[in-house]
């Protein structure tokens, strides 16, 4: 199986009351509400009610295929990765932010891929978030970071699960363009930066339960091991940048510090820029073999 990221060159429980108070439902999910919401984010938009239509239509059969492509790679698809599926309108990241223009009509296609969104990202095929979202095994108790905002849809998800979101993109234009996108729908608890993911967030006290890396490294930031908190969970693409080869890993701090991984599927990510590409590897770094 093989993941893709911003891949240009490729083309339940509820989260804690207070984070989800006042987030927009999916039944009340109108095209009155969806033209509010794209307004309120800085990104007008105008859309048929016919069109409108067509879109949530194709929506129940992408939740048949997310469900079926977890069930395969899974004992079961988590129900909690399903209702955020459920409940996050991802026609509203179909936005090409370098040309400011919606693409919300091609939402939900039957074959999954990864769609341009400007400045060299990627809002990502879902069947891949869906996967990444399962591996993590978000809680509603758990404070996550995201390295790479690119759409916001990654962190959107996830936002829906766990009591807090935080994420850093290095893209300044994306990155400003994507921040007001997730107030106008409720998710008070996501926390965008723009900076290099290569440092974390130092800032956050206590550190996080979940690190989701979703541009390759070419090994792991040591700063990322040392913000992730007791018993927490890193999964991050590793390998070399544009070339074939990258897998997923995912490594667990124990409670005594000590860092373990486990090799998973292959994937095909864009690299992780900034420091990554300049700072030589460090002799402590945790292995990726």
């Amino acid at each position: 199986m093989s993941l893709h990221r911003r891949a240009i060159l490729l083309g339940v429980l509820a989260a804690p009351a207070l984070a989800r108070a006042e987030t927009t439902a999916p039944d009340a999910w109108t095209r009155e509400a969806y033209l509010k919401a794209m307004r309120d984010s800085g990104r007008p938009v105008e859309i048929s009610e016919a069109g409108f239509r067509a879109i949530q239509a194709r929506k129940p059969a992408m939740m048949e295929r997310i469900g079926a492509y977890l069930g395969r790679r899974f004992p079961e698809a988590d129900p909690v990765v399903m209702r955020a599926f459920a409940e996050v309108p991802r026609e509203y990241f179909h936005y090409m932010y370098e040309g400011r223009r919606s693409f919300a009509d091609a939402a939900y296609e039957a074959d999954a891929k990864p769609w341009a969104i400007g400045y060299g990202s990627a809002l990502s095929d879902y069947l891949g978030q869906a996967y990444m979202t399962q591996v993590c095994a978000p809680k509603p108790e758990h404070v996550v970071l995201e390295i790479g905002t690119g759409s916001g849809f990654q962190s959107a998800l996830l936002s829906r699960i766990v009591a807090k979101q935080y994420s850093i993109e290095i893209i300044e234009n994306l990155g400003r363009g994507v921040r007001p996108i997730f107030g106008p729908l409720g998710y008070a608890n996501v926390e965008t930066r723009v900076g290099d993911g290569f440092f974390g967030w130092p800032e956050v006290a206590g550190g996080f339960d979940t690190i989701i890396v979703t541009c390759a490294a070419q090994y792991v930031p040591p700063a990322l091991v040392q913000q992730l908190k007791p018993g927490g969970k890193l999964v991050i693409p590793i390998g070399q940048p544009f070339r074939r080869g990258q897998f997923l890993y995912v490594y667990t701090k124990d409670a005594d510090g000590r860092v373990r991984s486990r090799k998973d599927v292959g994937v095909y990510f864009i690299p992780m820029t900034g420091t990554m590409m300049r700072a030589p590897r460090p002799a402590d770094v945790p292995p990726s073999s």
